[in-house]
């Protein structure tokens, strides 16, 4: 299957949506400098350090959403069966990606290195998000009569 440019942006930005889940995965093996090494909240790393849950069940959850934003990817662009309401996922993963790219404009002036790539990276997923998204809708309408013919 030869995919478009735009499809290709999409598949990019579930590609990248997987790894960063299976990056929260692997903060629950790697322990408390993991999650200190990721930037996670206080409350995180404090639950890692004392081994409570709720270092390893918001990772888990944080991985579960990012998975899903992959499987909406992979069905925007028909890797995957359509799942039900894909435009209005792809617009929210895209709104939610975005605003957490912005983040970084209040903190420029002690951003460091990590913060500046993840907010670049999150603004490009979340772009990425938009354009399948718009696709997704201007392709939904012939997808749906060729599979009648």
């Amino acid at each position: 299957m030869l995919l478009n440019i735009k499809a290709k942006f999409l598949l990019s930005a579930g590609v990248i949506a997987s790894a960063a889940a299976v990056w929260h995965l692997l903060c629950i093996w790697g322990g408390t400098s993991w999650f200190i090494f990721a930037r996670a909240p206080i409350q995180i790393i404090e639950s890692s350090q004392q081994g409570t849950f709720l270092a390893p069940l918001g990772s888990i959850a944080i991985a579960g959403l990012m998975f899903a934003c992959t499987a909406f990817a992979l069905s925007a662009i028909g890797l995957v069966r359509n799942i039900v309401l894909t435009r209005t996922a792809l617009i929210a993963i895209a709104t939610l990606c975005i605003i957490r790219s912005l983040i970084i404009i209040p903190a420029l002036i002690r951003a460091d290195t990590w913060n500046i790539i993840a907010s670049s990276v999150w603004l490009y997923v979340g772009v990425c998000f938009l354009v399948g998204a718009i696709t997704f809708h201007n392709l939904k309408p012939n997808t749906k009569s060729k599979s009648n013919a």
